[in-house]
């Protein structure tokens, strides 16, 4: 068998080719809740006539004690997105496919940008003190937490402006393939408003449900969100609970502090050797539990790449 190849990681950043369009949420808050906003006898509007919605009450009802009077009227309120539905749903390919070269170059250029490098630098010092903080309380590496977020949201500046409680409603109840994992998003979601005092129709994320800078889900939120600013509320859409959160999920998830990620290598048929397509050819690496934890994340070799390059780029810019 070949033997590994250490290398030390080059970082080149991809120069902006031009301006990036960035929607800054910074200074969102989800509003809290007053359930006296929703109260219907029926389900009016476009889930009128819904059997899956009004059986999907009745469980929230007897499983949750949730008000069917509140829950009507919520529903009442909600928004078929038709956008969603194509996203969720898209066109099949006419085209035969093609081999995939460089798709790995591709995807690294989304993210190993100048300005991807910079804003990370950024928000690290202007929330030091918090990266810091989870970085000790959870042992998982600081560079990796701001990179996370950095590929998620470009730092907070893009976290999506999709009404959550539509997405998940229009993706339970009006999509298939994936529609027994939405409706459990949807019950997460509603329990998760209720026990954070959320107004439910306020919170803004993906067009799939994800939220705050570090796009959790919101079973995730549930399970791993953390109020690490210490003011009684777990709040992902501000970055020092988002900090927090993202640290506890590598934590949660099994991280290793200050352990290998991913080092270059040889062509081998060990399974530990992934393979990632450039342009100039495939380049090979030996990847460790810590990278299968990223993977955890987003079930992806190149997006842990990604992760992992950036944040290896934003230390060296940092120190």
């Amino acid at each position: 068998m070949p033997q590994s190849i250490k290398k030390s990681i080059k970082i080149t950043p991809i120069p902006e080719q031009s301006n990036q369009a960035i929607e800054n949420y910074n200074g969102y808050t989800a509003p809290k809740a007053n359930f006296e906003d929703y109260s219907a006898s029926l389900i009016t509007g476009d889930y009128a006539g819904y059997y899956s919605v009004q059986n999907f009450i009745q469980y929230m009802v007897g499983r949750h004690g949730f008000s069917e009077s509140y829950l009507h009227g919520l529903f009442s309120q909600a928004n078929r997105l038709e956008s969603v539905i194509r996203l969720e749903n898209p066109e099949p390919s006419t085209t035969p496919s093609k081999p995939r070269l460089g798709s790995w170059t591709r995807y690294r250029n989304k993210f190993l940008t100048e300005a991807h490098i910079n804003n990370g630098v950024e928000f690290w010092r202007n929330h030091a003190d918090a990266v810091d903080r989870a970085s000790a309380d959870y042992g998982v590496d600081p560079e990796y937490i701001v990179a996370i977020i950095g590929v998620e949201t470009y730092f907070g500046k893009n976290i999506g402006k999709t009404c959550i409680f539509d997405a998940l409603t229009t993706l339970a109840f009006d999509t298939h393939r994936r529609s027994k994992f939405f409706t459990s998003e949807l019950e997460n979601f509603l329990l998760m408003a209720r026990e954070e005092g959320y107004e439910p129709k306020q919170p803004v994320g993906s067009w799939a449900g994800a939220m705050g800078l570090g796009q959790f889900m919101p079973s995730s939120f549930r399970r791993l969100a953390v109020d690490f600013d210490h003011n009684g509320r777990r709040d992902i859409w501000h970055p020092e609970d988002a900090i927090g959160s993202v640290a506890h999920y590598f934590s949660r998830s099994g991280w290793k502090f200050n352990q290998p990620v991913t080092y270059q290598s040889a062509p081998s048929s060990d399974s530990t050797v992934i393979e990632l397509s450039t342009y100039q050819g495939n380049e090979y690496w030996r990847v460790h539990s810590n990278f299968k934890v990223i993977k955890r994340y987003n079930n992806s070799n190149k997006y842990a790449m990604a992760v992992h390059q950036l944040a290896h780029a934003i230390k060296q810019r940092y120190y």
